[in-house]
């Protein structure tokens, strides 16, 4: 079995900026891919990013390069680096785990607000 564990999310104003990290724990194969969702208000979830245990990276369409998905292998944490944060980035943002043996893991979710 395998657990995600999402932190860094919070208040943050228009054009400013957030760290979300995500932990996985457990049993945890050599190769699977971490990523992490959204859902924003009255809205379907969406994928932010993700990246393979290989490195490689891939972002929704509204990202538009503001965002950085990044890992520390060794520690089987993933990061997401926000920047340029919008109001339409207010969500709930999700991290998720999934390896070749289709074993799943969802973090519970962390709030990101961007207001002024």
């Amino acid at each position: 079995q395998v657990q995600v564990m999402e932190s860094g999310g919070g208040l943050v104003q228009p054009g400013g900026s957030l760290r979300l990290s995500c932990a996985a724990s457990g049993s945890i194969l050599k190769n699977y891919i971490m990523a992490w969702y959204r859902v924003p208000p009255g809205k379907q979830r969406d994928l932010v990013a993700d990246i393979t245990t290989g490195g490689r990276t891939s972002y929704g369409d509204f990202v538009k390069g503001r965002f950085t998905i990044s890992r520390d292998k060794a520690e089987n944490t993933v990061y997401l680096e926000m920047n340029s944060l919008e109001p339409e980035d207010t969500a709930v943002y999700y991290c998720n785990y999934f390896d070749l043996q289709a074993t799943q893991a969802w973090g519970q979710g962390t709030q990101v607000t961007v207001s002024s």
